[in-house]
């Protein structure tokens, strides 16, 4: 005899079930693999990137280490060990081709799609490890001596570490990012300052912008412009440039001009505004200058 109620309500667990009803079918579990990690995966937002959640300082063997420094595009600690002083630097990002980066064989773990090398860069006094994701962007790590030469096994046993720290905190989704205020300069476009037509004739003709990854540094022709926090202030006579105190330096055919404001809520550290200009003609010394004082005044009168 049919039941006048209809089907039966079952409880099961807390959750309603109807007797006599089929179930949903089972959803059959995804055995694919992982995608390869890439960079955005791993880091979100390369503009905002704090380097410094990448860093692990107590990974560092028997070290006595400093409160690491977050920059726009990189993490610096100090650290001594064993009276040995030295500096472990997470960061930057990279992308074009780099003849120092060799084949090496990293001994720790390594998520799927990344790869460990190792870097021949100033191999006297640094050891240098750079993190390749799927899609074929690098992050650069390297301890190096700052007060001396140091064994460079010790060197690069710190730089597996540092190597171990970041590969942990993209594990663990332990990587931060950085909330810019109002007017800081890790908001401002560095590109977009070099794309404008009044740095046409200094930059070269028909040369065009070219941006690092984090957004923070541009290039165009033979004008760079460069965003970074600093614990110092640059050094020489004041000159005023696009309506901000400026310094003047020179380093071989480079001549280089830096600005500088308080880094907002960083007591002690200062925003840096760099803009750079090569000397083509084979000169040095100060030949670039007149180039580089006439970019920096249009750069310097944009930002904030």
């Amino acid at each position: 005899m049919r039941n006048p109620l209809g089907p039966v309500v079952v409880a099961l667990g807390g959750a309603l079930a109807v007797a006599g009803c089929a179930g949903a079918p089972a959803v059959a579990p995804d055995d694919s693999p992982p995608a390869p990690l890439t960079a955005s995966a791993a880091l979100g937002e390369f503009t905002t990137l704090d380097y410094c959640s990448l860093l692990d300082v107590n990974r560092l063997r028997s070290a006595t280490a400093d409160q690491p420094d977050s920059s726009f595009d990189a993490c610096h600690g100090e650290f001594i060990q064993n009276g040995q002083h030295r500096q472990v630097v997470v960061g930057p990002l990279a992308a074009d081709s780099d003849p120092n980066v060799k084949p090496y064989d990293y001994a720790g773990a390594v998520p799927d799609g990344l790869a460990v090398a190792q870097s021949s860069f100033n191999a006297a006094a640094s050891c240098g490890r750079v993190i390749t994701f799927a899609d074929g962007i690098r992050l650069n790590v390297a301890v190096s001596d700052t007060a001396g030469p140091s064994a460079a096994d010790d060197r690069c046993a710190d730089a597996d570490a540092a190597v171990g720290g970041v590969l942990a905190a993209i594990g663990g989704k332990k990587v931060r990012h950085q909330a810019f205020a109002d007017r800081s300069w890790g908001r401002v476009d560095a590109c977009a300052l070099l794309s404008a037509h009044d740095l046409d004739a200094t930059s070269g003709a028909g040369a065009q912008p070219t941006g690092g990854l984090s957004g923070h540094s541009c290039i165009r022709g033979k004008v760079s412009v460069k965003f970074s926090v600093e614990d110092s202030a640059p050094t020489g006579p004041a000159e005023l440039l696009g309506g901000r105190t400026s310094r003047v330096s020179t380093d071989g055919a480079f001549c280089r001009v830096t600005t500088v404001q308080p880094a907002p809520g960083a007591a002690g550290r200062s925003e840096q505004a760099e803009v750079d200009v090569v000397d083509t003609s084979g000169s040095t010394g100060d030949a670039a200058c007149p180039d580089a004082r006439t970019a920096a005044a249009l750069v310097f009168a944009k930002i904030p």
